[in-house]
């Protein structure tokens, strides 16, 4: 990661899940000059800053909704990465210009103090649900996604915006592994519908895809990782085996099946050994090329769909059990 040499770097929602364990990562794997976490939580910003203890570390208290603040954690900064955002899906389909607030408008508050700022990279971490979204969180982040990308547009290429794009991470905040592991002596279990399957992220390829994505950005793309899938019936054999299954129904605004490229996406998209790059389609800059993925990569077929029911590698159970006993 010597590209990340003696740069100061800035994670918004830096004391979430993702947030948390990639700063380790870096203090642990980088010889970055400075992290700065900025978050709204003073408590988790308090206990982590006990918790790793380290002189890079710095810590702002602020929320993306404030440009104000933006601007003034953004000063001297040279990479960011942008992942707070409100994400639970029942609740904000019940508050739901909450999440405009947070996951649009903040979202444009970082481009816009960034470019100021002028920062030398910025990445959004998007999420499967932006794929064709039939839920409010997924339609937020899609448009976020749309504002990262035509961010391009005011910067000539002096400050690249770019996104990754991914599925479940495996044991994050709130996930239903979580909260099966915190319960494996449940009698009983609910599941929603037995052939919805979706896609799992190991923490550490979350890590890696951003990593990629920072080195290899021109400006404009959406890197996705080509992670397997698995049944969440199977999930429940193996965290609660012995626990019986009442199936409920699916809730509002769920999916059956996740969706990471669309077939749209893929008229425009390259495939790399372990990622597909959608490639912008819009020119931003004369100096945006983006030849190099081609030299790498080969053109995705048409009508491909990267969907967790099919075109993916299905996990193994033994996979599966693998990563859970690390945990």
């Amino acid at each position: 990661m010597n590209f990340l040499k003696d740069k100061t770097i800035l994670i918004t929602g830096g004391t979430g899940s993702f947030g948390k364990n990639f700063v380790k990562y870096l203090l642990d794997n980088s010889e970055a000059k400075k992290i700065i976490i900025f978050s709204r939580d003073e408590l988790k910003q308090f206990n982590m800053e006990k918790e790793l203890k380290d002189e890079r570390l710095r810590f702002f208290i602020g929320d993306v909704r404030d440009l104000q603040r933006l601007q003034r954690a953004f000063n001297g900064v040279d990479i960011i990465i942008h992942a707070a955002a409100l994400k639970q899906v029942p609740t904000l389909e019940y508050n739901p210009f909450e999440a405009v607030k947070t996951n649009i408008i903040g979202s444009q508050n970082v481009i816009e103090a960034a470019i100021d700022q002028k920062a030398e990279k910025v990445i959004l971490i998007s999420t499967d649900k932006a794929a064709q979204p039939i839920n409010l969180y997924g339609s937020t982040k899609l448009c976020a996604e749309k504002l990262f990308i035509s961010g391009n547009s005011y910067t000539a290429g002096k400050t690249k915006f770019s996104c990754v794009r991914y599925g479940n991470v495996i044991a994050s905040r709130g996930s239903i592994i979580e909260s099966l592991m915190k319960n494996r002596d449940a009698k009983k279990v609910f599941i929603t519908d037995e052939k919805m399957t979706r896609f799992w992220l190991e923490l550490e390829e979350s890590y890696k895809l951003v990593l990629f994505a920072l080195e290899n950005m021109v400006g404009g793309e959406i890197f996705i990782p080509k992670v397997p899938s698995m049944k969440l019936v199977d999930l429940f054999k193996i965290i609660v085996p012995k626990a019986t299954r009442e199936v409920i129904g699916i809730r509002p605004g769920e999916k059956i099946h996740e969706i990471l490229l669309t077939e749209d996406e893929s008229r425009h998209s390259l495939e790399l050994s372990k990622y597909f790059v959608v490639i912008p389609e819009f020119s931003f800059s004369k100096t945006q090329d983006y030849s190099k993925y081609r030299k790498i990569g080969k053109k995705v077929k048409s009508n491909f769909k990267f969907c967790s029911n099919k075109n993916c590698e299905k996990m193994s159970k033994n996979k599966f059990i693998e990563l859970i006993e690390k945990l």
